[in-house]
C-alpha cells in the first residue's frame, strides 16, 4: 500500500464509524475512494439534488443547512455527510457547503452501499447520524419559525421596577397604604432576621389586591393583624432568565397572577400576568381563572370555547407541543375540578370520600383539542352499594358537563358513568392484579390507558394508593409486559413500502393520516411499557423516555429521537388543528398530505422511521412470537 493510501487508512482509523471496521476491509476501502477538493463557497450538494458519493471531510469545514436556510450542523474534520440520500433512495433534503477551502473523501455510491450491507455496526452507525441530523433539523426548524419576541421573551426583559417590598411583621392596613402609595398590586414580604430587604434568602410571602378584597374585606378581618395572616407564604419563583413561556406555565398551573422574579440571591422584580397579556392576546391564565369562577354550567361552556384561540396563539409563537399539551391539559383540569365543586354543590357531600382520576392524554399532561374524555372513579374502601346513587348521579353530571364543553363521551365507555370504573380501592387494586396475572390480549387492548392515571380532585391518597401498587407490581410481570409489548408493536406507524405513507382507507377521514393514533400512539405505548417494566412514576410521555433512558433501559440516543420524533409529529398535528382553528372548523387529528410541506412530509417519513427502529428494539425484549 502506497503512503498516501496508508494516510487514508490512518485517518478514517480515527473516526467512527471506520474505527470498528474490520482490518481488511479498512485495508481495501482507501483504494476504493475519491479524494476531491471543495473551494471556500462551493456548493458540495444542493437541496433536491442526487449524490453518486458519501463524503467524509478530511480536513476544512462544512456548513450542513435545511430548506428554510437554518444551520442544522456544521461538519469538521471526520465527520460524514450526505449518506441519507444513499440510504433513503431520495434526494437530498440538506444543503451541504464548503466555510472553508476543504479536501474530502468521496465514499462512491456502490461502495458505501456494499460496506452497509456487509458491516451492520457500520450501517447502524450512519442510520443513527440520519436521525440525529433529522433532530437537529427540528430545532431548527423551531427556532427559525419565530416572527416576534412574544413568549420568548426573558423576564428580566418584563421587569418595569425594582420589587416593592415590606416586613411581613407589618400590619394588613400597613401592606394596604403601601400598596397604594406605591401604585402596585403586590407586596412581597421579607423575614428580614433571613436576609436583606430584597434577599431572596428572605422572601416569605406574597399579598397581592385579590388577597386583601378576598381575605380581609370579603371576610372582616382586623387590618391591624400582621399582614403574614393573609399571605400567600413561600411563593414560587421564577429566574431571571426564564422565558416568558416558562413563567407562563408556572402561572396557569397553579393559578396565580402574581410570579416574584429572583437573579441568583435576590428578588429583582414580580411579573404579573397583565405583564403576559400585553405580550399574547390570548392568555390562558385568564381562562383558567375564568373556568375557577364560573357560576354555573353555560358559564363553563363558554369558556371553554376560548381554549382553541389559545392553542393556536400558541401554534402561532412555536411554543413546544409539551408546553402546549400542559396548557390545554390546566385548561381541561380546571373545566373538570369546577364542574366536581358545581356538582357537589347540587348533589350535597360526598357520603365516603373518593377520588376523580382521569386517564389517557389528560393524565399524561398531553392533551389537545378535540380530546374526548378519559375518567373514573376511586371510592373509599368505606363506600357500599347504598352509596352509588350518589356517585352515578355525580359521574352523570361531570361527563355530561365535560360533552358540553367540548370534550366528547368516550367511545370505549372509559368514564366514571360505567360501573366497572367506579369502584373502591381494593377493588381497584384487585383489578390490576387480575390484568397482571391472567394477562388475556383482549383485556389488555383496552387497558392502556388505565396505565396512564392522575388525581384530579378529592382525596389524592386514594389515587396514590391504587398507582403505588401499580408502580411495584408491574416490573414483575413479565407476561403482562409482554403482551403490552406486542399491542405497542401491533400499533405500526403510517409508513409503508418505499418510506410511502399508509393513509386511512374507509369512513370520513379517507386518505389522510392519523397523526394521534398512529403518529403519536405508538410512541405512547413504547414509553408506557419501558415506564411500567422499570417501575417509573412519570406519566408523560417525554418524561417517561427520558426516565427510561436514566434506567438504561432505552439506549440514549434512540431514547433522542424517539423525543425529537414525538415533537416533530405533535408540532405538525398542532399546525393542522390551528389551521382549522382559523378556518372555523372543529380541529382534529387527520392531516391530508396534500396539506403537508415538502419538508414535513420529509421529516414525518424520518420520523416514522424512528418509530419503527424502536419498535424493532423493543421487540427483542420480549418472546413476542411464542404469543397468540
Amino acid at each position: 500500500m502506497d503512503t498516501e493510501l496508508v494516510e487514508i487508512r490512518d485517518f478514517l482509523a480515527r473516526h467512527a464509524p471506520f474505527d470498528a471496521l474490520p482490518r481488511a476491509t479498512l485495508d481495501r476501502l482507501p483504494a476504493r475512494l475519491e479524494v476531491r477538493y471543495f473551494r471556500r463557497g462551493s456548493q458540495i450538494l444542493g437541496i433536491g439534488q442526487d449524490t453518486d458519493a458519501m463524503f467524509v471531510l478530511r480536513s476544512g469545514a462544512v456548513d450542513i443547512r435545511d430548506r428554510n436556510g437554518d444551520l442544522v450542523e456544521r461538519a469538521e474534520s471526520g465527520t460524514s455527510f450526505a449518506m441519507s440520500p444513499l440510504l433513503q433512495g431520495a434526494p437530498s433534503a440538506y444543503e451541504f457547503t464548503a466555510i472553508e477551502d476543504s479536501l474530502a473523501l468521496a465514499v462512491p455510491a456502490k461502495v458505501f452501499l456494499d460496506l452497509c450491507a456487509d458491516e451492520p455496526a457500520a450501517k447502524a452507525f450512519f442510520d443513527r447520524r440520519h436521525r440525529q441530523r433529522m433532530s437537529q433539523a427540528l430545532v431548527s426548524s423551531q427556532l427559525g419559525e419565530r416572527t416576534g419576541p412574544g413568549l420568548k421573551t426573558q423576564a428580566r426583559d418584563l421587569l418595569r421596577r425594582p420589587p416593592e417590598t415590606a416586613s411581613a411583621a407589618v400590619s394588613i392596613r400597613e401592606a394596604a397604604e403601601t400598596m397604594r402609595r406605591r401604585g402596585v398590586s403586590s407586596l412581597v414580604l421579607m423575614d428580614e432576621r433571613r436576609g436583606t430587604a430584597a434577599d431572596a434568602g428572605g422572601l416569605i410571602g406574597i399579598v397581592t389586591d385579590r388577597d386583601l378584597r378576598n381575605r380581609v374585606l370579603a371576610e372582616g378581618r382586623d387590618p391591624s393583624q400582621p399582614v403574614s395572616h393573609i399571605m400567600t407564604p413561600d411563593p414560587v419563583t421564577g429566574s431571571v432568565d426564564a422565558l416568558a413561556f416558562e413563567l407562563l406555565m408556572v402561572m396557569v398551573d397553579r393559578n396565580i397572577h402574581h410570579l416574584p422574579i429572583v437573579d441568583g440571591d435576590q428578588v429583582v422584580g414580580v411579573v404579573t400576568s397583565t405583564d403576559l397579556m400585553r405580550l399574547e392576546n390570548a392568555n390562558p391564565i385568564y381562562l383558567v381563572g375564568d373556568v375557577h369562577k364560573a357560576a354555573a354550567l353555560d358559564d363553563l361552556v363558554a369558556f371553554s370555547r376560548r381554549l382553541p384561540q389559545v392553542v393556536q396563539q400558541l401554534v402561532d409563537e412555536a411554543a413546544a407541543p409539551d408546553d402546549i399539551g400542559r396548557v390545554a391539559t390546566a385548561v381541561g383540569d380546571a373545566i373538570g375540578r369546577r364542574l366536581l365543586e358545581l356538582a357537589e354543590a347540587g348533589l350535597g357531600a360526598p357520603p365516603v370520600p373518593y377520588c376523580w382520576v382521569v386517564m389517557g392524554s389528560q393524565a399524561r399532561l398531553e392533551q389537545a383539542l378535540g380530546s374526548d374524555q378519559d375518567h373514573a372513579l376511586i371510592l373509599s374502601d368505606d363506600a357500599t352499594a347504598e352509596h352509588d346513587d350518589y356517585f352515578r348521579a355525580l359521574a352523570a353530571t361531570v361527563s355530561d358537563g365535560l360533552a358540553a364543553c367540548g370534550y366528547g363521551y368516550c367511545s370505549g365507555e372509559a368514564m366514571a358513568t360505567n360501573p366497572k370504573w367506579r369502584q373502591s380501592v381494593t377493588h381497584w387494586r384487585r383489578t390490576y392484579s387480575a390484568w397482571f396475572k391472567t394477562p388475556d390480549p383482549d383485556a389488555v387492548l383496552g387497558t392502556g390507558i388505565f396505565f396512564d392515571m392522575r388525581a384530579l380532585y378529592g382525596d389524592a391518597d386514594l389515587c396514590r394508593v391504587v398507582q403505588e401498587h401499580v408502580r411495584t407490581q408491574a416490573p414483575h410481570q413479565p407476561a403482562f409486559l409482554a403482551h403490552l409489548a406486542k399491542r405497542a408493536l401491533e400499533n405500526q406507524p403510517p409508513l409503508g413500502f418505499f418510506r410511502g405513507f399508509v393513509l386511512e382507507r374507509a369512513g370520513e377521514h379517507v386518505a389522510t393520516l392519523n397523526l394521534k393514533h398512529k403518529g403519536i400512539g405508538p410512541i405512547v405505548d413504547l414509553a408506557r411499557v419501558h415506564a411500567l417494566a422499570t417501575g417509573a412514576a412519570q406519566l408523560n410521555t417525554q418524561a417517561r423516555l427520558r426516565a427510561a433512558a436514566a434506567a438504561g433501559r432505552l439506549n440514549a440516543d434512540t431514547a433522542a429521537e424517539l423525543s425529537g420524533a414525538l415533537e416533530f409529529i405533535g408540532r405538525v398535528r398542532l399546525r393542522h388543528q390551528g389551521r382549522q382553528v382559523r378556518a372555523g372548523s372543529d380541529p382534529d387529528n387527520y392531516v391530508s398530505p396534500e396539506e403537508l410541506t415538502s419538508f414535513e412530509k420529509r421529516h414525518l417519513r424520518d420520523a416514522f422511521q424512528i418509530v419503527k427502529h424502536a419498535q424493532g428494539v423493543l421487540a427483542q425484549s420480549y418472546p413476542l412470537h411464542y404469543m397468540s
